[in-house]
């Protein structure tokens, strides 16, 4: 409709106001009436709906801990940043998982499984690895990146080496040095005295010195400190001469060298090895001797395990084992032994040791490189933890 409008002044001083539309002349206002109160109508309703939209939107950020309309990075997207952040410090070589699937022969061989995946047994130019396939996941790559950044720092004897890894999609890919004797577990826990697998004292006290030289170098040796979180018997390798090599750095914390206490989220490890204060605070900081608790109750089981010298129906079979061997001691290294006196020294250091490092209090620990020179120094100047601490 097309109008116009005329105002017009009468003779008392007023105003005359015309419209003159195409439907005809109207007074008052131009238009019909309906039309002027949509505007409001309309504002109405966009308001209204623009307030479902917000508390729609509200509703599925606090359901789904995320905005409806964000857009979620692809699988391995903050562990590609992370290894171009840290290109210069990481050594080993980037490989495709067409690469892996050749050096395993699609996976012919498998050593092993866990809950991080499965090992394989490789060949990479002519040399004998190891491929740990974590599981396929969609994650954000924490216990991958830890292991990367945590063995690219690293370089001893007593720690094992990471040759290469992969990393192509949701395919993630760890390739290792080949340890031919597996896992310290499956020589040090047999409960068969005739088993082939048992280890004499002499090679479980150079395991024992050769894994506390490793965590040294660990917490003091290498350029930026590393503190492992998961000190077992799992994750002690051994080599064709039973050289021990520490593995598996998926729950390792990397740390200023200055930095004594360490800040993680939740209790990490393995229930058995796990120090009093990662699980409280109140037993003091998580520190460098949180790893000191776990290798001292590794070692008492070496020395322990206990169903070699106590039966399922003896008296002190539910006793706190370490209690038991301090109440024991001697008796137990003799018997041991078999009255040898150099194995008897053995036997007494890995116990005193032991039970030193697994004090509840972080700061009666020693630190590793003590630990070092008590399995390397003489019986007679070791003395026993004070007794409370094991009640």
């Amino acid at each position: 409709m097309v109008c116009g409008y005329q105002r017009e002044e009468t003779p008392a001083g007023g105003m005359t106001f015309a419209c003159f539309c195409d439907g005809g002349q109207t007074t008052g206002r131009c238009g019909a009436g309906s039309k002027r109160n949509e505007g409001p109508i309309v504002g109405a309703v966009v308001a209204v709906a623009f307030l479902c939209l917000v508390i729609l939107t509200c509703f599925l950020a606090c359901r789904h801990g995320s905005l409806p309309f964000k857009s979620k990075n692809k699988p391995g997207t903050r562990i590609e940043s992370f290894l171009q952040k840290n290109e210069s410090s990481i050594h080993p070589k980037r490989y495709t998982y067409a690469d892996v699937k050749r050096m395993t022969k699609s996976f012919a061989v498998k050593l092993g499984q866990g809950g991080f995946g499965a090992v394989y047994k490789g060949s990479l130019h002519g040399r004998q690895v190891a491929v740990k396939m974590l599981k396929d996941t969609q994650g954000d790559g924490e216990e991958f990146m830890n292991e990367v950044a945590s063995i690219s720092r690293t370089s001893h004897v007593n720690v094992v080496t990471l040759l290469g890894f992969c990393l192509q999609g949701s395919k993630r890919a760890l390739i290792y040095e080949y340890m031919p004797n597996g896992s310290l577990e499956r020589y040090a826990f047999t409960g068969d005295m005739n088993s082939e697998n048992l280890l004499s004292w002499e090679r479980l006290f150079d395991i024992a010195i050769g894994t506390a030289r490793g965590l040294e170098y660990l917490h003091r040796g290498c350029n930026t400190r590393i503190v492992h979180f998961d000190i077992k018997p799992h994750n002690i390798l051994l080599d064709q001469d039973f050289c021990p090599k520490i593995s598996d750095f998926g729950l390792a914390k990397l740390c200023l060298n200055k930095e004594s206490a360490i800040s993680i989220v939740g209790a990490r490890g393995t229930i058995g090895y796990i120090a009093p204060e990662v699980y409280s605070k109140q037993f003091g900081t998580i520190s460098s001797k949180s790893d000191v608790y776990s290798y001292g109750m590794m070692v008492l089981e070496m020395v322990g395990a206990r169903d070699r010298n106590t039966s399922a129906d003896s008296d002190h079979s539910s006793q706190y084992f370490p209690q038991w061997l301090y109440e024991h001691l001697d008796d137990y290294c003799v018997g041991a032994s078999e009255i040898n006196g150099e194995t008897t020294e053995l036997v007494r250091k890995m116990i005193v040791v032991g039970l030193w490092c697994i004090q509840v209090i972080p700061t009666d620990r020693p630190t590793m490189t003590r630990v070092v020179e008590m399995l390397e120094g003489s019986t007679s100047n070791l003395e026993l933890p004070p007794r409370v601490l094991l009640s």
